[in-house]
Order: C-alpha cells, then structure tokens, then sequence
C-alpha cells in the first residue's frame, strides 16, 4: 500500500434524478434531494439537497431551484458538478482533511444512456478529484444491492423505478440480456396527481404537495387491504383564486395514476416477450424484483403480478437498493471488473 493508496478514498454515487446517495466506508453519508438553488444574480449555488428542496417552489424571482438531473441524465453541467462537489465535501470523513483526497469512485448511471451521456458523467466525476471513475449501469448495481449473484448463469429479472426513469432488466452471467428504459417514473407520477388535482377538484397544487400526497396516499390498485387514512391536501382553488382545502383518498390516486402505470406494465411485459426461452424458464421461478423509491407504491407489487402471473418481491430498503449494490461493487472492483465501465 503505497502513499498514494493511503491517500485516495473510496466512493459511491448512486446520482438520482430525485435523490443522490453516496457510501464512503460502507455507510451512507449521503441521502439528499437532487436539487440545488441558485443566485439568479451572482449565479452562487447558495443551497444543495434538503435545504434547496425546501425553497422549491417557494422562491423569489432572485433564486431558481434547478433540478440538474432529467430522466436519469444530466441536463445542467454547471450545476451538477457543482451539487457533487458540495455533496463531496460534506462528507464527514473528508470535512476534516485538509485538502480533498483523490477519489475512486463507482457511479450509477441509467441502462439507456448515449455515449456522450456517460462521458458527461465522467469528466463531472473527473473534475471533482475522481482519480479513477467507474461506471455502472442501475439494474446491474441494483441487482447487487438486492441480494441476487449476478455472476450466475440464472436469470433474474429487475424493475427499478426511480425518479425519471424506469429501469427493466434481465441479468444473467453478468450481462444485460435485454433491457428496457422508460421516462415513466416518480416525476410523472408526481405529475399525474397535479394534474388529477386540477381537473377534478380545481385544486392547484405544487410539485411538493403532489409528491407528498403520493407517499402519504399514493397506491395503484383501488383495493387495498389496510387502506391509508384520506388526506387532506391545500392549494390554490383555480375558480376563485382563494387558497382552500380538500381531502383526497388513495382510491383517487390510483385513478390518477393508472395511465401511467399501465405504461410500465406494457414495458415490463415487452421485456419478458424479449426475454431468451431458457431465461423465461428462470424468471418463471425466481419472479421479479422491484426496487428504487417507486416500488413502494402501494399494491404496486400485487398489479405487477396480477399482469405477468410471477411473483413479485420488494426490494428491502427500495431506496437505497441502487446505492448499496454500488457500494458492494467498488468493495470488490476485481470480482466485478467485467461489469464495471471504465
């Protein structure tokens, strides 16, 4: 172990659309909103993560909330490079050096991303003192966080619902056998119920309050056993411009959410029609997991499985599947060099 060992760190970054996720030291020392805000007029980032989330459509014409991560890819350089390095540097660990260490780092990043995509990603992780910087694709990292051995010559079938992008994969040996990525995921959902709000009860609600109504009540069949509560939710009224309030039940929800969810079914029931006869036998008795923040909609499981006739399984900790199999692959970079992008 040279000096030179003693001075890298370790790192893994799970970069969401809707949170980012990074291990250091096998723990996760950060778990924050994807989201920054910026000075409109000195152009600072004055917040990252949690603080900046709570700005979000709270602000003043001098500060802009940006979201530098659209559909699973960076859509805004500056200000993703920016919320890494911030995320970065207020790691614990590395809060006490004197100077930011060099880094190894493993990081997530969505099957269906174009060459250049993954480029980006890379010389944003270079910038930020990334001495050497592997990538790997979500369903692969996700499939480790779960559990399963990838290395296997089984297949396994992963749905990986996170904020901008759903993620369909079979793995087997190793390898993606064959894979599916839609636009259909939290962000949409969270879409669904503003626009549910506004046509059914001329209720204008933000982005924030949609997304809590969707943890709070969100669910995608109308019978659940052991239904939430219903929830009262306040915005605007659009016919008189008073601020009012209605209450909600799951069952609207799952109205609200329908469309899109049958979007995710089609893709996940194209994947299995793509699915290698041999695999289709192995997925036939291992089912399909869900992961990402998605898979904890409710009866989202039981739809799935309603639609396919396999069983179905969460993901423990859904969240942070991604994350944790990341971290397992920069733990052993030699058993997983072959999956890993360099």
């Amino acid at each position: 172990m040279g000096f030179f060992d003693f001075m890298t760190e370790d790192i893994a970054i799970d970069l969401g659309t809707a949170n980012t996720l990074i291990i250091h030291n096998d723990k996760v020392v950060i778990d924050s909103p994807s989201i920054v805000a910026r000075d409109r007029v000195s152009g600072k980032i004055i917040a990252v993560g949690k603080e900046a989330n709570m700005m979000q459509g709270k602000t003043h014409e001098n500060i802009k909330t940006i979201r530098p991560l659209k559909d699973g890819v960076i859509a805004d350089f500056d200000a993703s490079e920016k919320m890494i390095n911030m995320f970065i540097k207020s790691i614990p660990a590395l809060k006490k050096r004197m100077f930011t260490p060099a880094l190894r780092m493993v990081v997530c990043i969505p099957s269906g991303i174009t060459e250049v995509e993954m480029r980006a990603v890379k010389e944003s992780c270079e910038r930020v003192n990334g001495k050497e910087v592997y990538l790997i694709h979500e369903p692969m990292a996700a499939a480790i966080g779960i559990g399963i051995d990838i290395m296997q010559p089984k297949g396994n079938m992963i749905v990986d619902i996170g904020g901008g992008t759903t993620e369909i994969a079979v793995i087997a040996l190793g390898g993606i056998v064959c894979d599916k990525s839609v636009k259909i995921a939290g962000d949409v959902f969270t879409n669904d119920i503003v626009y549910y709000m506004r046509t059914q009860h001329n209720l204008f609600v933000g982005e924030s309050t949609a997304e809590k109504i969707k943890i709070q009540i969100g669910a995608s069949i109308e019978d659940l056993d052991g239904p939430p509560e219903d929830m009262s939710v306040q915005g605007r009224d659009l016919l008189t411009g008073k601020p009012k309030q209605v209450d909600v039940s799951y069952r609207e929800i799952a109205k609200a959410l329908d469309k899109s969810i049958q979007r995710i079914e089609d893709a996940v029931m194209e994947t299995l029609s793509q699915t290698p006869p041999e695999l289709a036998a192995d997925i036939y008795n291992t089912g399909i997991y869900l992961a990402g923040g998605g898979s904890m909609l409710r009866g989202l499981d039981k739809r799935i499985s309603q639609k396919t006739d396999l069983p179905v399984y969460i993901a423990e900790d859904p969240l942070r599947a991604v994350v944790r199999g990341t971290g397992m692959a920069l733990k052993n970079i030699t058993k997983f060099k072959s999956i890993l992008i360099k």
